[in-house]
């Protein structure tokens, strides 16, 4: 999945990076071999297919995810086990309509 986001971000960037020299900083291993793997899974080969223009000017940097935190801090965001009563609006059932 990790692969498939750095394609579609690549894909979205393109007018951003498109010639300029840049690093990817990642906590996932499998985007870091995604472009020295040989493997035969037609996704890899795709994605590997999508990237070969950013080759030369992209280099990969794996960075730990305990280290990491400002990649995905909503995902990671510490909340309270309770839930806040004032904030929780219970939904109205729709008033039934005879037809």
């Amino acid at each position: 999945m990790e692969c498939l986001c750095l394609v579609w971000a690549l894909e979205k960037l393109h007018y951003y990076i498109d010639g300029s020299v840049f690093e990817v900083i990642t906590d996932s291993n499998s985007g870091k071999s995604l472009l020295d793997i040989k493997t035969s899974n037609r996704h890899m080969l795709r994605w590997q297919i999508a990237i070969q223009e950013y080759r030369g000017n992209m280099t990969i940097a794996h960075k730990a995810g305990n280290i990491h935190k400002n990649a995905d801090g909503l995902s990671r965001w510490a909340l309270a086990n309770t839930p806040d009563s004032s904030a929780y609006v219970p939904l109205e059932a729709e008033p039934q309509i005879p037809i």
